[in-house]
């Protein structure tokens, strides 16, 4: 070989150094190279830088845009927070009535069901006729009350007259003594007997009217004794009932019970008295704020939990007996959280990004993978990879993600 040929050789080999280094320049330095990402839906080719700082998917890349392609791409962005700490309990339950505003309706007297005017489900009022009875024990008592009354009426007349005759000297002091008491325990008997007669059902007023056996009736109408919604019924016309029988419950549904189960390590989590929030999961009811009114002290031993009961106002009616619910607890922990809003976080490949406007560089974007927490309502909890106070972009996070992505791929 010639040393013209050798000469030759050497200096291919050195244009093919200087073509990889230059490669590698440029892919690392795309903007010193042609202009990167041109394209998009919002901004122009003219508008659009990329520096293309990783081509693999599974790293991060900055985009960087011109003040007009950012109005075109309507990139909006919000200062990411750091709020306090709460550890958030979150457990099935089940609306159940208020125990404690229940109201059982019994048969005061037993005899056969004549009528029944309400259903379940109807909202009555104080007062309002339920049902009605037809009672032989309700006849025999007001037969009863009338023969008492006769005796009673019949003493008092001869007490007047043995009165009179004392005075005169005709009767001794001991007949008038002894027609005295008689008559006092016929007073006794009388009023005994009303008494019953109120207690079977019957007012005062009915009571008043009863002078004779035209006045004596047989049936016997059961009103509701509070405000409430009727949620128990059990009888139906034709149907014999006792004395003491339960007829109907009766129940004031402005406030319910959302019971839960807590587990034992859970217990420090929940206390009685802290606020909890009641969320129907397939309703588009609002969820609602209650307080936790009761933790049953006993532990289950077949499921090792305690039943956990939240008090919920209910004026609206929402909340309806038998709905599964979920109850929300939350302490707080003493630290602070990242936030940022859901709009604000991106996917990407099995990833999940935001996009944080550099500080000090106008139009540039940096993409930032993120390790998600809880989510918060319409903010999802950071564990790393923004911190408070950076911003993140909200509307258009969707247009920078695109270019990150031509920009890996090198469009």
């Amino acid at each position: 070989m010639t040393r013209r040929h050798i000469a030759q050789g050497v200096g291919a080999v050195a244009l093919i150094a200087v073509g990889m280094v230059a490669g590698v320049v440029w892919t690392e330095r795309p903007g010193r190279g042609r202009p990167a990402g041109g394209g998009g839906i919002s901004a122009g080719p003219e508008a659009v830088q990329a520096s293309r700082e990783a081509a693999k998917s599974d790293e991060s890349v900055e985009v960087v845009l011109t003040p007009e392609a950012v109005e075109r791409a309507g990139i909006k962005t919000t200062a990411a927070r750091s709020v306090p700490a709460s550890a958030t309990l979150t457990v099935p339950g089940t609306v159940m009535s208020n125990a404690y505003r229940d109201t059982k309706v019994n048969a005061l007297v037993g005899g056969v069901v004549r009528q029944v005017t309400v259903e379940l489900g109807t909202a009555v009022t104080r007062g309002q006729p339920l049902t009605v009875i037809f009672s032989v024990e309700l006849a025999e008592a007001q037969m009863k009350y009338l023969a008492m009354q006769a005796m009673l009426n019949a003493d008092h007349q001869k007490l007047e007259r043995t009165q009179k005759l004392a005075t005169l000297g005709a009767a001794s002091r001991q007949e008038l003594e002894e027609i005295t008491a008689i008559h006092t325990g016929h007073e006794t008997e009388v009023a005994a007997a009303r008494q019953r007669l109120l207690l079977l059902g019957l007012g005062p007023d009915d009571v008043s009217r009863l002078t004779d056996a035209s006045h004596v009736v047989s049936e016997v109408t059961v009103r509701a004794p509070a405000d409430g919604v009727v949620i128990a019924r059990g009888v139906n016309p034709g149907q014999v009932v006792s004395a003491g029988q339960e007829l109907f419950t009766v129940t004031d549904l402005s406030t319910v019970w959302a019971i839960g189960d807590l587990y034992e390590k859970d217990f420090p989590v929940v206390r009685v008295g802290s606020q909890a929030t009641v969320t129907v999961p397939v309703s588009t009811v609002a969820p609602l704020r209650g307080r936790v009114a009761y933790i049953d002290p006993r532990v289950d031993p077949a499921t090792r939990t305690a039943r956990v009961r939240v008090e919920v106002p209910n004026k609206g009616g929402d909340l309806r007996l038998g709905m599964y619910v979920t109850l929300s607890f939350e302490s707080r922990s003493g630290g602070h959280v990242t936030l940022v809003p859901r709009d604000a976080v991106q996917a990407v490949g099995n990833r999940n990004v935001v996009y944080v406007l550099v500080e000090g560089g106008e139009g540039r974007f940096a993409e930032r993978s993120v390790k998600l927490g809880a989510a918060l309502g319409e903010s999802l909890e950071v564990l790393d990879g923004v911190k408070p106070g950076e911003l993140v972009v909200t509307s258009g996070s969707f247009f920078l993600r695109a270019e990150a992505g031509r920009t890996r791929s090198g469009g």
